[in-house]
């Protein structure tokens, strides 16, 4: 058996049930993409897509038979979802770290305007709204959560790319949700990740408060001249 071989197929026992090797390799890659995210680092998005499709593959258990008894749709879509958004993020980021000509972190972070917040909220209501009963005619296990972590997690990637000090508080409500779920659901590797995410998510939410502070501030605009204006 080769190392693809063995990843796709090894199992280890957690207490009692078993649980698949790259479920937890999934879940690492996502720890390590959550570290250099914290770091500002352009190397976040590929890192992170090399977990994403590893746990594409362990939430579709009905697809790619894994020892757990629930498909998770909303939790195998977010994966898709996040490998579509963290194309867009890796691009952001890239152009910001050439723009900065590699002496500054990829991004600065700063707080959403109120007219960006309003749209979070209202994308999380419309989205979880329109989510629960598409997840729920797929059958997915505990569809109303599972829509929310669907969510949450791709408006928190999303405010990620863009900078955005709040998108770890998304994640903090992602994770708070998440837990229970994936507990009910066995899929102990990532329920147990996701409470480490929540106390990283803290850790990273007063990082990136401390640097926003530290930003400098936006240069303020010089009204043109009278000549400049008629010209």
């Amino acid at each position: 058996m080769g190392p693809l071989g063995w990843l796709v197929d090894a199992q280890v026992q957690v207490a009692g049930s078993p649980v698949l090797v790259r479920e937890i390799v999934g879940n690492v890659f996502g720890l390590a993409s959550a570290l250099f995210g914290l770091r500002r680092l352009v190397w976040a998005w590929p890192v992170g897509m090399i977990g994403n499709a590893l746990l594409f593959t362990v939430f579709l258990g009905g697809v790619f038979a894994t020892p757990q008894a629930h498909d998770l749709y909303g939790q195998a879509g977010r994966q898709v979802f996040f490998f579509a958004v963290s194309v867009y993020g890796w691009w952001r980021w890239s152009r910001n770290r050439r723009a900065g000509a590699g002496e500054q972190p990829a991004v600065t972070p700063r707080w959403a305007t109120g007219r960006e917040r309003l749209g979070l909220l209202a994308a999380a209501a419309v989205g979880s709204a329109a989510g629960y009963p598409a997840l729920a005619a797929l059958g997915s296990w505990g569809p109303l959560p599972d829509a929310w972590i669907l969510v949450g997690s791709l408006l928190a990637t999303y405010g990620m790319a863009r900078g955005w000090v709040e998108f770890w508080l998304i994640w903090i409500a992602v994770d708070a949700v998440g837990v229970p779920l994936l507990l009910r659901g066995g899929f102990y590797p990532s329920a147990a990740m996701y409470l480490v995410y929540g106390a990283f998510c803290v850790w990273g939410l007063a990082a990136w408060w401390r640097a926003s502070r530290a930003a400098p501030p936006a240069p303020t605009p010089i009204p043109p001249t009278y000549s400049e204006a008629v010209a």
